[in-house]
């Protein structure tokens, strides 16, 4: 019980102030002898209030931006109503070629994030054309990609987000790192609800979970919002590749 409370606070803490905590506590309830699935479902109600505590702790960042998490939010939630569903239909390995391809291409994005948003800045210069503020018709089809598989596992979810994000609109890394916590509590909350319907879950995992996300959560934007877009960038990067070689190695 005291290791998968710890795992909820350090993946509360990793959630808000990258992504991926879901690597975290998934291998921990793995260990106490869950099945995938109960894991995954019991997980993702689990880390809920973390991802709610991790957005209200980017409070801040998130002034006037409610138009557009409203507009990209509906893509999000129809993607992680077909994620959580295709969870409890597909044989439990199906995602597994495809989650490493999409980590290994964020990552990619996100490195290149400054470049690639200097070379869209010179395009518009040239052709006069305003940046939309919410990224037009790419950005929402990515994100409903990103959802759907954030419904079904959710892992690096967050690092996704960012990169699509990073390269679509003419924002702060931590302004948009707001906006992934909001994107993030709704994919997991939508998520869990249907789960609520549809599959079994573990209450004391969840109990436990809820109870350290919520701590890690509030904790982790408490610190993450100090971060340089350089040291905020790097530790994407760093969280990322771990992410990347763990989902590699399972």
């Amino acid at each position: 019980m005291a290791g998968v409370f710890a795992a909820g606070v350090g993946a509360g803490a990793i959630n808000s102030v990258v992504g991926s905590g879901t690597l975290i506590t998934f291998p921990v309830l793995l260990a106490t002898g869950l099945s995938p699935v109960t894991a995954t479902v019991s997980n993702a109600l689990g880390l809920v209030p973390g991802s709610v505590s991790g957005a209200i702790g980017y409070r801040e960042e998130l002034r006037g931006q409610r138009r557009r998490i409203l507009k990209l939010g509906v893509g999000c939630l129809l993607g992680a109503l077909t994620g959580a569903t295709l969870l409890l239909s597909l044989p439990a390995d199906a995602f597994e070629t495809i989650v490493p391809v999409l980590v290994g291409l964020a990552l990619v994005l996100v490195a290149l994030q400054p470049r690639l948003s200097r070379l869209v800045q010179r395009r518009r210069a040239r052709t006069g054309a305003s940046p939309r503020r919410d990224g037009g018709p790419p950005l929402s089809a990515g994100l409903t990609l990103a959802s759907v598989y954030g419904g079904y596992f959710a892992a690096a979810q967050g690092i996704i987000y960012l990169s699509l994000m990073g390269m679509l609109l003419d924002e702060s890394l931590q302004r948009l790192n707001a906006v992934k916590n909001v994107l993030s509590a709704l994919v997991n909350t939508v998520a869990a609800l249907f789960f609520l319907f549809a599959a079994d879950f573990d209450w004391t995992a969840v109990g436990l979970i809820a109870a350290g996300s919520t701590l890690g959560g509030y904790l982790g934007a408490k610190v993450g919002r100090r971060f340089s877009p350089v040291v905020l960038r790097t530790l994407v990067l760093i969280v990322g590749t771990v992410a990347l070689v763990q989902l590699v190695l399972r």
